[in-house]
C-alpha cells in the first residue's frame, strides 16, 4: 500500500513538473525579453515624438528603432553618459537602453531643429523593486528665495578688463570669506566687489585691483576641465539662442524683442509662468548683466528655464556638475575672456 501511494506521488510530481516547465520558461523569457519600440521624430509643430512615454521594468532592455519623418533630429538621455544619436529622415537607428533603477528618465532631441526644438522631450518610466533614483536636492535658488525673473543689474562694473592672474597677487591679503564657496554661490561679482571695497583691510587697494581679485575669486571656483564641459554644453544647447558670442542674437531669436526685467509682474507668485511672451536673451557681453547676478540665480535659471521668455528648462537634462560648469563658463562673457564680435 505504501509503495502504491509513493508511486502515485511520484507520478503526480512528474505531471506537475511537466506542466510547470513551459510556463516557467515563458515567465523567465518575458522577464528578460527586450521591449521593442518604433519611435518617430517630427518637428514639434507636427507632433514631436510619436511615443511620449515609454514604460519598462528595471533591468529590462529597451530596443528602440528610431527614425525621422522630416528633418535631422537627435536622441539623447538626460543626466546620462549614453552617447547621443543622430536621427536622419528615412533611416532607422537602432539602440538598446537598460535602466537599473526605477524612476523617470527624460529623452530629448539634442539637435536644433526649429524654434520649438526644446519641446521635443519624452519620458521613460521604469518600474521595479529596487530603490528609485535619488531625488535631486532642493536647488539653492529656492533655498535662498531668489526671484529668477527679477535679476539685478550690476551696481558697478570694472573700467578695465579684470585679470584673474593679477588678482592672484592679492590672495594672501584677501579675507577668508573670499575663498569660501558660499561667497561665490550667493553673491554677484559686483556685490563681492562692493564688499571688498567696504573692507578696511583692503582700503589701500585700487578699484581695478579689487576687480582683479574678484575675477581671481571666480576663477578659483572652476577648472579648465569644467570650463571645457561648459563650453561644450553652451555650444550644443545654448548658442542657437544666446549666440556663440554671447550677445543674445542667435539664429533662433533674431526676430524677437529683447526681454526687459521691468515688464515682469512682480506681484505674481515667484517662479510661475508669467505669460509675458517670447523674447531674445540679454547680451552676456554687457558686464552689467552677468556681473549683477549670482551663480545661484544662474543655476536656477538653467534648472527652471525662462518661464514665459521661451528659454527651456534644463533641470531634468543636465547633472548638477554640468550646470555648475555651464555657469562658470557663462561668466567668461562678462569678464571679456570669451564672446564679443567675431
Amino acid at each position: 500500500m505504501k509503495n502504491e501511494n509513493l508511486a502515485r506521488l511520484i507520478v503526480l510530481l512528474f505531471i506537475i513538473i511537466a506542466v510547470a516547465i513551459p510556463f516557467s520558461g515563458r515567465w523567465l523569457n518575458s522577464r528578460s525579453q527586450e521591449s521593442v519600440i518604433e519611435l518617430h521624430a517630427n518637428m514639434p509643430e507636427n507632433g514631436g515624438w510619436s511615443v511620449e512615454t515609454i514604460h519598462a521594468q528595471a533591468g529590462q532592455p529597451i530596443r528602440l528603432h528610431i527614425t525621422s519623418d522630416d528633418v535631422v533630429h537627435g536622441f539623447a538621455i538626460g543626466k546620462s553618459e549614453v552617447p547621443a544619436l543622430e536621427i536622419k529622415p528615412g533611416e532607422y537607428t537602432v539602440t538598446v537602453l537598460k535602466f537599473d533603477l526605477p524612476g523617470k528618465y527624460i529623452f530629448y532631441c539634442n539637435r536644433w531643429c526649429g524654434p520649438n526644438h526644446w519641446r521635443m522631450r519624452g519620458t521613460i518610466e521604469i518600474e521595479g523593486d529596487k530603490d528609485p533614483i535619488p531625488a535631486a536636492p532642493k536647488p539653492l535658488f529656492l533655498q535662498l528665495g531668489i526671484d529668477l525673473d527679477s535679476p539685478e543689474v550690476a551696481e558697478v562694473v570694472p573700467t578695465n578688463k579684470a585679470a584673474a592672474e593679477l588678482g592672484a597677487k592679492l590672495k594672501d591679503i584677501l579675507p577668508v570669506y573670499a575663498s569660501e564657496s558660499d561667497t561665490y554661490l550667493t553673491n554677484s561679482p559686483a556685490k563681492l566687489w562692493l564688499r571688498f571695497r567696504a573692507d578696511p583691510a583692503l582700503s589701500k587697494i585700487s578699484d581695478n585691483d579689487l576687480w582683479n581679485a574678484v575675477a581671481w575669486t571666480w576663477q578659483q571656483q572652476t577648472s579648465p576641465q569644467a570650463l571645457k564641459i561648459g563650453f561644450d554644453l553652451y555650444s550644443t544647447t545654448c548658442a542657437a539662442c544666446h549666440s556663440e558670442t554671447g550677445q543674445g542674437n542667435g539664429v533662433m531669436v533674431r526676430d524677437l524683442p529683447t526681454w526687459d526685467p521691468s515688464i515682469h509682474k512682480t506681484n505674481e507668485t515667484p517662479h510661475q509662468l508669467t505669460g509675458e511672451g517670447l523674447f531674445s536673451p540679454p547680451d552676456f557681453t554687457d558686464p552689467k548683466i552677468l556681473l549683477g547676478v549670482s551663480p545661484a540665480l544662474l543655476e536656477g535659471k538653467i534648472i527652471r528655464g525662462g518661464m514665459g521668455t521661451g528659454m527651456p528648462y534644463w533641470g531634468s537634462i543636465f547633472t548638477t556638475d554640468q550646470i555648475k560648469a555651464l555657469v562658470s563658463y557663462l561668466y567668461g562673457f562678462a569678464w571679456g575672456d570669451i564672446g564679443g564680435e567675431e
